[in-house]
């Protein structure tokens, strides 16, 4: 009897942990970078996350939303139809276009905020986490120091988790990254994979 106790307890203690047993939402919101450029979806950060985590589990749903192209104001127009699902953990990697393009920061700037706020307004209890970006030396020393100061801007208004720079220890190294010399293969996505889950650990 005692037995049959604990085995009803403990399935009602999982039961009020997780009441219908379903798996968290992460979205990952970006451009190329999240799409896996000249890669299969597969060989993206995003699905090496899914790997990860979901190993020997389904606790996760992945779904990689990355878009190649996109600019803020893109990625803004295009966010109601992506917000139809409910979402847990939200990954915005948005702006690397708009510095490579030299697009007005004070805009790139309004056009993530205004994405949080959506994001906010339909998912009030999601966890945020912003990938911090850095653009090319050749558009100046304010512009390039502007625009990588927008990401720990936002992180600390928001609440928000921050990758300090999605690309650590990737960007720059031939090794690492296609002939274009811009976005990861397969191996640079396994580290960024890593970078990513080093930061979201803590809120899983």
């Amino acid at each position: 009897m005692a037995k049959y106790y604990f085995i009803l307890l403990s399935t009602l203690l999982c039961a009020f942990a997780n009441p219908l047993n379903e798996k968290k939402t992460i979205l990952f919101y970006g451009d190329s970078l999240t799409a896996g450029y000249g890669l299969s979806k597969e060989q993206a950060f995003p699905a090496l996350i899914e790997e990860k985590l979901n190993d020997g589990s389904k606790e996760y749903e992945i779904i990689n939303a990355g878009l190649s192209g996109e600019t803020t104001a893109g990625g803004l127009n295009r966010l109601d139809w992506i917000l139809k699902k409910p979402v847990d953990i939200f990954v915005l990697e948005l702006g690397a276009n708009d510095g490579l393009r030299g697009l007005p920061l004070d805009q790139t700037k309004k056009n993530l905020q205004a994405i949080i706020d959506k994001v906010k307004a339909k998912n009030p209890d999601v966890q945020l986490v912003i990938a911090g970006m850095m653009v090319p030396p050749n558009l100046g020393e304010e512009y390039s120091n502007e625009f990588r100061s927008i990401f720990p801007q936002l992180a600390q208004k928001n609440d928000a988790i921050l990758i300090p720079f999605l690309l650590d220890g990737v960007a720059g190294n031939e090794h690492l990254n296609l002939a274009d010399g811009i976005h990861p293969n397969v191996d640079g996505h396994k580290i960024v994979a890593e970078t990513v889950l080093n930061a979201i650990r803590p809120i899983l």
